[in-house]
């Protein structure tokens, strides 16, 4: 136990520092934009006396450390800054558009594990035979299938065709309407969770083959215990120890990803909010959207990190 918590401990503390890593980065890297941000809130038809004001009020001719240092000073304090000629408040823009990010994301996480433990259970239980074949033949397809692609043609098919499934419109609040809420997000979270799928499926088969052809199965397969009694009890449980941690990786593909679905679908998340920031040259919006997607996905990592700790038992002796 001592072990254990020991190991959660390096999670923790190492969080803050990764943290702060990538606030510096972001900043920095957005501090280099050509855009002169009081230009893109004022117009371009401001005044130069204007334009000293605001850069005066707002701390722009501030050192690049000092406007660094009162970054994150507002950061702690939970805000991110103000965007547009109305100073429209970032956080307020964030605390919206996330949700909405993160409900599209775990929506594809959960699609992409149930149909990935599924079918590498499957395809490892019938291993060479024909259901292992078919779903190599569909693991190998979704993994080289993009999914703004697939988001594209499942648009064509069950919007433009079929008219089963709509494409665009207001989101539906689940707690109010669930059914209007998953038939919106069910063709983007089913785009974003195949290629997952096509990749998990693939590694779950791998760890479960490689679990199948231990003495320890061959020997309680010997004993007269149930097939299916050692697979679910023993196999499946020592075989995910792999996938969990390329599932931590995984995660990090499906905020990107649902950010570009998000657009496409015309979600009201985080990656509309970027579009937005990005066409209107607010550098404060894009700035604190790229920097909390990229905190979340450092959170989610850790958290995953831990749960690898807590399935592998021999992690805790480390």
């Amino acid at each position: 136990m001592s072990n254990l918590l020991r190991l959660i401990g390096r999670r923790l503390i190492a969080l803050p520092i990764m943290i702060i890593g990538v606030t510096i980065l972001v900043f920095f890297l957005m501090s280099l934009s050509p855009i002169d941000q009081a230009y893109s809130v004022l117009g371009e038809n401001a005044s130069e006396a204007q334009v000293v004001q605001y850069r005066e009020e707002h701390g722009l001719n501030d050192p690049v450390l000092v406007q660094y240092g009162n970054f994150m000073v507002g950061l702690v304090q939970g805000d991110l800054g103000t965007y547009g000629a109305n100073n429209a408040s970032v956080t307020d823009r964030v605390a919206q558009a996330l949700p909405v990010t993160l409900q599209l994301t775990f929506m594809g996480l959960i699609i992409a594990v149930v149909l990935a433990t599924i079918l590498g259970i499957v395809s490892a239980v019938y291993r060479d035979k024909w259901p292992d074949q078919l779903i190599r033949v569909f693991s190998i397809a979704a993994i080289a299938t993009p999914s703004f692609w697939l988001a594209v043609l499942m648009i064509l098919l069950f919007s433009s065709m079929l008219h089963v499934l709509p494409a665009s419109g207001a989101l539906p609040s689940f707690a109010q309407d669930p059914a209007g809420w998953l038939a919106r997000m069910a063709m983007p979270a089913i785009a974003l969770a195949i290629p997952v799928t096509g990749q998990l499926t693939r590694v779950i088969r791998t760890s479960m083959v490689e679990e199948l052809d231990k003495d320890y199965v061959r020997t309680a397969l010997g004993a007269g215990i149930p097939k299916g009694v050692v697979i679910g009890r023993n196999v499946l449980r020592n075989a995910l120890i792999t996938p969990v941690t390329v599932l931590g990786l995984r995660i990090g593909y499906l905020i990107g990803g649902a950010v570009v679905i998000e657009v496409i679908f015309n979600l009201p998340g985080m990656g509309m909010a970027i579009l937005s920031g990005i066409q209107s040259n607010y550098t404060m919006l894009v700035q604190g959207v790229v920097l909390v997607v990229a905190v979340t996905f450092i959170i989610i990592n850790i958290v995953v990190d831990m749960l690898y700790i807590l399935i592998d038992p021999r992690i805790r002796t480390v």
